[in-house]
């Protein structure tokens, strides 16, 4: 067990233009969805799909392929890590956001 680490891996269509942020320090990031699909039939025989929506965030060389190479519905491959952030809103309220850490990425499809 002490092999086991944080990996995610999906593959999926892109659900947004990617959202690319130059920062200060000149670093890059990306941010966009990817939605999976999973088929299953139901006790009636109906096929139903169950779409999940992932948000990633990708930085440096990634994300300027991402911002020269990834358009919405482009179907891509994502290994990363999942991590947790919190945040205040514009209420005061603290929420919480899970996003994947894009470290690879594969372009898939046409």
């Amino acid at each position: 067990m002490s092999t086991l680490r944080n990996t995610v891996q999906l593959i999926g269509h892109v659900g947004n233009d990617p959202e690319i942020i130059n920062l200060e320090s000149g670093k890059k990031l990306a941010k966009f969805s990817v939605a999976t699909n999973e088929s299953y039939k139901n006790s009636k025989g109906e096929k139903i799909t169950d779409t999940q929506w992932h948000n990633i965030v990708a930085w440096g060389k990634t994300a300027e392929l991402i911002e020269n190479y990834v358009p919405k519905g482009k179907e891509v491959g994502i290994e990363g890590k999942l991590t947790t952030r919190s945040y205040e809103d514009k209420d005061g309220l603290k929420r919480y956001i899970t996003e994947v850490v894009c470290n690879e990425l594969l372009l898939l499809g046409k």
